[in-house]
């Protein structure tokens, strides 16, 4: 492993080898094969992954822990060792012992004697009772409802810990860490403090390691994954992973292995630093990093450095995720083709009412049409549109009964009827609850290679914030004159800006950031509350906040509720918003003709 006469004297290089629970398979091995690298990081973890965990947790209390990190490990650690690479992950889920435990058994079996620590403590499932009678009554983020008022058992609960516990371990010698639900910027923050010797009040430099361990957290999203700008992305059908070349300072340069698919550019690394933040106050439990403080250099060759991220104290409060199972969840899809779509579609809903009516145990119902029929089409699937039918509730009512009422329309209803795929059983659904708990209540707690234990202080123990002096605005390209009637051109906002969009539990993020900055202007005085609303009609009569982040070009929206409940327990077909900036993108709008491409 890397000794420790380098440590402290040139920067830290940390890869990252999964962004979900189900990334690529050979990503592990890919990047331990490649070496130059000191600390390799997996994220596995999601709310919607804690519920997995969860179910299979209930069922097994040996299990909860991501499987396929054992598979990942088997086929990377001849590679590891070789290179002298320290490991960093989150697989551990909802049982980071049992995931060591594993992990030490599968080293052995190859013939070595790698030192795995584990860290716990985030875990407050079996202490919700405790809280709750000590007057934590963990109201929900967005509503302030209290948890005793929610009507669903919880399954999981787990608290955001931060880096310091990965630091401990890996300043005691461990060459693989495995953790709990820490932040996912923790599993870069955490080897960063430790690599330059970092305490708590060094906030800048916590800073800027959050924001590049934000970057990589999500694997190849920031080497052209999921780019608005796709088609300018040189092999994207397996992009490399990325790099993060952190310096003592928290300035990093964001990178990947030669040879390897993907590019990484100044608009690839905006892409995945406004990725579901909501404020530019990026919220740890280590550092609040100012996110509209970052600026960004394009070094060339795939090389973008972050420099000038501001921290100040972190809040007293940690975010706590609770998940519990919500109920029954179904749904079907029927073509619509040919004439009079929309009074065929008329006579689905109509049914949909009817048995909604008819049977107890519904509480949902959505009907939504997918696509648009072509006039005139020269082929079937051009003139064909489909329409989605989901049903939440009990199983008895949202299960195979709604299945068959749905088959029963085959001969009785609008004429080119069909279904696309079988009739369903249905599945439970799952609910999420987003809460704070004082810091001061976890126990995050390292758990040695060599079985001692060593808690880890909360990173802001006394509750004192600070405020981050405000920098000037950086110096774009000049302003764009306010344009002449004439001068006004119809034009997709997508010739003019890229998006990224996401999840955070019920609220729908939305970063837009401009493709040249002579847009910026434009922008930051176009693209306004009032004006998103009117381009995403689906977000009327939401709440909507509006961040500026200047250094970047970009605004960022934080639309509250559009998910509901969250991805989990949502009707919406696009459960995480993923597609929403790309929604966004296609609207038109008058735009200076100066300003779009040719």
């Amino acid at each position: 492993m890397t000794s420790a006469s380098e440590r402290g004297k040139r920067p830290l290089r940390v890869g990252n080898c999964s962004g979900f629970y189900g990334d690529r398979a050979s990503a592990m091995a890919d990047m331990a094969r490649a070496g130059g690298i000191d600390v390799l990081t997996g994220d596995y973890l999601a709310e919607v992954t804690m519920l997995i965990l969860g179910k299979a947790r209930a069922k097994d209390s040996t299990k909860g822990f991501a499987t396929t990190f054992l598979q990942h490990l088997d086929a990377a650690l001849e590679h590891l060792v070789a290179n002298r690479i320290r490991l960093v992950v989150n697989a551990g889920g909802l049982n980071p012992a049992g995931l060591a435990a594993a992990t030490r058994e599968l080293i052995a079996r190859h013939g070595h004697d790698l030192r795995v620590s584990h860290i716990e403590g985030d875990d407050v499932f079996a202490s919700l009772g405790d809280l709750r009678q000590a007057g934590h009554c963990l109201p929900h983020l967005t509503s302030g409802q209290q948890l005793s008022d929610w009507p669903h058992q919880p399954l999981t609960a787990n608290a955001y810990l931060g880096g310091f516990g990965i630091a401990r371990a890996l300043h005691n010698g461990a060459d693989i860490v495995v953790t709990g639900r820490v932040t996912d910027a923790s599993l870069v923050v955490g080897p960063a403090a430790w690599w330059w010797g970092w305490t708590p009040d060094d906030h800048d430099a916590l800073a800027g390691a959050v924001a590049a361990g934000h970057v990589i957290e999500c694997g190849p999203q920031a080497t052209g994954g999921n780019f608005s700008g796709f088609r300018s992305v040189p092999d994207l059908v397996e992009p490399g992973f990325p790099i993060a070349e952190i310096a003592g300072d928290g300035s990093s340069v964001i990178t990947k292995n030669p040879g390897t698919g993907g590019v990484v550019t100044q608009d690839t690394v905006t892409a995945q630093l406004l990725y579901e933040i909501g404020e530019p106050a990026y919220l740890n439990p280590d550092v609040t990093a100012h996110l509209d403080t970052a600026t960004l250099t394009d070094l060339g060759e795939d090389r973008v450095g972050i420099r000038g991220v501001r921290g100040t104290a972190p809040s007293r409060t940690t975010k706590v995720a609770i998940t519990g199972v919500g109920g029954w969840t179904n749904s079907a899809i029927l073509a619509l083709t040919g004439t009079d779509l929309d009074a065929k579609a008329a006579l689905v809903e109509q049914f949909v009412h009817r048995y909604a009516e008819a049977v107890n145990g519904l509480d949902a119902v959505a009907v939504e049409r997918i696509g648009r029929a072509q006039p005139d089409p020269d082929t079937q699937n051009a003139g064909t549109e489909l329409l989605r039918i989901t049903v939440q509730g009990t199983q008895l009512a949202a299960g195979r009964v709604f299945s068959s009422r749905v088959v029963e329309l085959a001969l009785s209803s609008y004429p080119g009827l069909y279904s696309l795929g079988p009739p369903q059983p249905g599945s439970a659904f799952g609910v999420y609850w987003p809460a704070l708990l004082d810091q001061r209540m976890l126990q995050h707690t390292v758990h040695h290679y060599d079985g001692t234990t060593e808690i880890i202080a909360p990173g802001n123990p006394d509750g004192a914030g600070g405020e981050v002096m405000p920098q000037a605005e950086p110096a774009l390209a000049p302003s764009v004159p306010a344009p002449r009637a004439d001068e006004l051109v119809v034009a997709p906002l997508g010739e003019i800006v890229h998006a990224r969009s996401g999840d955070k539990g019920g609220d729908a993020n939305l970063g837009v950031w401009v493709r040249d900055r002579a847009a910026w202007d434009w922008l930051r005085s176009t693209l306004t509350v009032d004006e998103l609303r009117r381009l995403l009609p689906e977000t009327r009569g939401l709440e909507i906040s509006r961040h500026e982040l200047p250094y970047l070009g970009a605004v960022n929206f934080l639309v509250r509720g559009l998910l509901g409940a969250g991805a989990t327990s949502t009707l919406r077909l696009d459960s995480q918003a993923k597609a929403l900036g790309e929604w966004l993108r296609s609207r038109s709008i008058k735009v200076p003709r100066s300003l779009v491409r040719s």
